[in-house]
This record gives C-alpha cells, sequence and structure tokens, in this order.
C-alpha cells in the first residue's frame, strides 16, 4: 500500500493525457502542476471547477503538492459554489483560466508529489441533490488509492488478457466533478496504469470523433442517457475495448443493444457519493451485481450498511439489497423510492419504468413533489417527453398499465428533462420543471 501512497502516483514515464494539441506524459503533467501549485494562493481548499480534462487533472495534482483538499460541488451554479465556499472559509477556486494561464505564462519546472498519509482528506464531493439538499463527502487518500485498485482490476477483467496488458485510454461523457467521473477518469489514469482523453465530449458525433483520435484499446466512460443517444443516432463508433456505464440503473435491454451495435462489452459500474464504486456487473448477462473484495453488507429497515477496510466509517445506503451467496446481491429498490398512496405502495423506479415504456414516450420521471393542501396529500407528479403525444394520451395509455391511485397528475410534457451533467434528476429541477 505504501508504493502506491507514495511513488505509484504516476511513478513510471508514460503518456496520461491526450488532446487534439499532443499528449502530456506523466514527467510533463507534474511540472505543470508543479508550477500551478506554486502560483496557487494559500488556504485549506479549493473548489476544481475545471471543465477541461487536462487542466482538471493538472489541478487536482497541484492541490495534493500543496496539501490543499480539492471540491467537487454538485454543479457550477453561482449560488451552490457560494455556499461550498462558505462551508469552507478560506477556499478559493481553479478554473480552465486559472490554469491556461499557467500553462502559457509560467515555465514548467520538475515537479513531484510529497508522501500523501493515507488518512489525509483529499477530495469533498458533494451529491448530486437528488433526495435532496447535497450532502458533503470526504474522501482520504487511502480510500481512492484502494478503489481504484479494485475499479482498474474490474476493468482490465473486462478488457481480456490481450487488451488488458496494453494502455487502455479512458473517454469519459461525465465530468471529473462528479465522483463516478473522478473515478473513472481521473484515478484510474493517475493511479491505474491508464490514459484519458482531455475532452468531455456529450453529443453522438463528438463522442465519436473523440473516440477516433485515441489508440486502442479504447474505452467508454459513460451513463444510460448518452448510450440511449448513442443508439438512437445510428452514429458508427470505432473499435471499442469495453464500455462503463453508471449513475443510473441501465436495462438489460439497453446494454444488450450497446455490446451488438458496438461489438463490445459493457461493464457497469455499482457506487454512489458515499461509497464510491462497490461492485460491478455484465448487465446484458447478469441481472445480480459482484461486490469487490472486502466490501460488508448489513441489510437494515431504513436501507443497507456498508462498510470496507478502506471506508473511514460505515456507510448507510438507501438502497434494498438482498444479499445473495459469494459476495453477490440484487438491488430492490430503494427507501427513499417507495411511495404510499391510498394506502397502496410502488416504486417510483418501476413507475418511471412503466411510463418510459408507453408507445411515443422518449423520457419521462416519476416523483413525488412535496405535500400540498390542508391535509397534506402526497400526489405523484411526472414529467415527459412524448413528442407528438397530449398529456391525456400519455395517461390514457399510462392508465392501463398502473394502479388509478399511483396516475401522475399532474403529467407535464416538457421538450427535456432537467438532467444534470451526468443523467441525473436533482430534486430541485424536478420542482422547478413542474412549476413553469
Amino acid at each position: 500500500m505504501e508504493g502506491l501512497l507514495t511513488g505509484g502516483l504516476l511513478a513510471s514515464e508514460r503518456p496520461v493525457i491526450w488532446s487534439s494539441a499532443g499528449s502530456l506524459t506523466s514527467s510533463q503533467l507534474l511540472s505543470l502542476a508543479g508550477s500551478l501549485a506554486n502560483s496557487m494562493p494559500a488556504g485549506p481548499a479549493a473548489l476544481n471547477l475545471c471543465e477541461r480534462r487536462d487542466n482538471f487533472l493538472i489541478g487536482f495534482l497541484a492541490l495534493l503538492m500543496r496539501g490543499q483538499t480539492c471540491l467537487l460541488p454538485s454543479s457550477r451554479a453561482p449560488a451552490v459554489v457560494a455556499e461550498v465556499m462558505r462551508e469552507h472559509p478560506g477556499s478559493h477556486v481553479l478554473d480552465d483560466s486559472i490554469v491556461a494561464r499557467c500553462r502559457t505564462s509560467v515555465e514548467a519546472s520538475p515537479g513531484d508529489l510529497p508522501h500523501i498519509p493515507p488518512d489525509r482528506v483529499v477530495v469533498v464531493g458533494y451529491t448530486s441533490g437528488t433526495t435532496g439538499r447535497p450532502a458533503a463527502n470526504p474522501k482520504t487518500w487511502q480510500s481512492f488509492v484502494a478503489s481504484t485498485a479494485l475499479n482498474s482490476a474490474r476493468l482490465r477483467e473486462t478488457l481480456g488478457e490481450e487488451q488488458g496488458n496494453a494502455l487502455p485510454w479512458i473517454l469519459a461523457t461525465v465530468p471529473p466533478q462528479h465522483m463516478y467521473g473522478m473515478e473513472t477518469s481521473v484515478l484510474m489514469p493517475l493511479l491505474g496504469g491508464m490514459g484519458v482523453h482531455a475532452g468531455h465530449p456529450l453529443y453522438p458525433a463528438d463522442v465519436a470523433a473523440a473516440l477516433q483520435e485515441l489508440p486502442e484499446p479504447r474505452v467508454l466512460v459513460t451513463t444510460p442517457v448518452h448510450l440511449r443517444a448513442l443508439l438512437k443516432s445510428g452514429i458508427r463508433l470505432p473499435p471499442l475495448g469495453a464500455v462503463v456505464s453508471a449513475t443510473a440503473p441501465l436495462s438489460r435491454e439497453v446494454a444488450d443493444a450497446v455490446e451488438r451495435r458496438f461489438n463490445t462489452t459493457l461493464l457497469e459500474f455499482f457506487g454512489s457519493t458515499e461509497t464510491c464504486v462497490i461492485a460491478s456487473r455484465r448487465s446484458s448477462q447478469e441481472s445480480s451485481w459482484r461486490s469487490y473484495p472486502g466490501v460488508t453488507f448489513l441489510p437494515l429497515e431504513e436501507g443497507t450498511r456498508v462498510n470496507a477496510p478502506w471506508f473511514a466509517e460505515e456507510v448507510v445506503l438507501q438502497d434494498v439489497l438482498e444479499l445473495q451467496d459469494g459476495g453477490n446481491f440484487v438491488v430492490r429498490g430503494r427507501n427513499a423510492d417507495m411511495v404510499e398512496v391510498g394506502g397502496k405502495r410502488a416504486s417510483l423506479a418501476d413507475l418511471t419504468r412503466r411510463l418510459m415504456a408507453v408507445e411515443g414516450v422518449s423520457d419521462a420521471v416519476v416523483f413525488q413533489p412535496d405535500a400540498t393542501g390542508a391535509e397534506g396529500v402526497q400526489r405523484l407528479a411526472a414529467l415527459v417527453v412524448a413528442e407528438g403525444l397530449t398529456e391525456a394520451d400519455v395517461l390514457a395509455r399510462l392508465a392501463a398499465a398502473v394502479d388509478p391511485v399511483f396516475l401522475p397528475r399532474p403529467l407535464v410534457l416538457v421538450a427535456r428533462l432537467p438532467r444534470n451533467d451526468v443523467g441525473k434528476l436533482p430534486r430541485d429541477r424536478l420542482i422547478a420543471a413542474l412549476r413553469r
């Protein structure tokens, strides 16, 4: 462990970042980070808001060098940034313009990382706010080293011996500020012996173009929303060694379609901002999750208690898990996902699935707004993307698939759902969209 905690980070000279301007090797990356670290203000922490992934990595390394904590707000919205800065007095901001000025105006000098204590908090990540106010989650260096080793091993296993022994190149459609993006597009290149594309493409044509720039084996790190968009677009992608998906459950149908269309293997990660990735599965063939060695689960009334040797403390997830032999488990739902209307219970995820199955619906979500009225009645609501249909059409078709008490009212047609950068739907955005 000690070797990984110090010299294992970019210990060998190799390409780490690929961009249209050329690749950056590990020594070049450390030199740029050293220059940035020398120019940064003093303080306990900094918000890393860099959108370019190469700038984010340079900023992250510079913070490690300065002994400052990297803060990852749930969004770049000014109010969210201000809130995080209030929670961390004396913190400053790193963005693309600051890193770019350093890269062009300051001559790079040799840089190296000091010893990083295993229990040092190097990152504070914030949840996306899908169930309420974003919460802070501190991450120690030791936890990142341990979980990255497991993530990298699982990905190399998926790539197979021939490709896994090569230098895998990652292209991510998720931002590095999200914990999934941090784990896969920052930590795996730094600690897992992989490379990463500097870009953050979103549209299918941009994803295809960026992948074409990378050497093989290519790994696409993305989300169910982006995978559905790629399938719908009909675009052709260059050979893919693997596709990694997370942030929301992926149906077996979509996983199978991705593998067939792009002649690849899809690996789905299971985790959270609180735990990082703790399990995976090949979603086209497996319904159960294979947990990482050392992870333990204890079912509780309010969810599931999760622990691992690299956790600072145990975590209680809202997911209801059914444990199986050999460390496998099946997700049966979330406590926060269960709703009761008229004395009957249902899952919001299942209701959303049934709404998505309505012919003509391309995207949808069912959720429960705050209680209204004198009696505090909690009704269901839905936002739906369904070109060519009326709200009455959608409700009539949905009525054949759900109990009448769970029909969402209001059901509002929208041009698109208010998803964030990783395809999630923060509660405040849902409420705002419903009120328009």
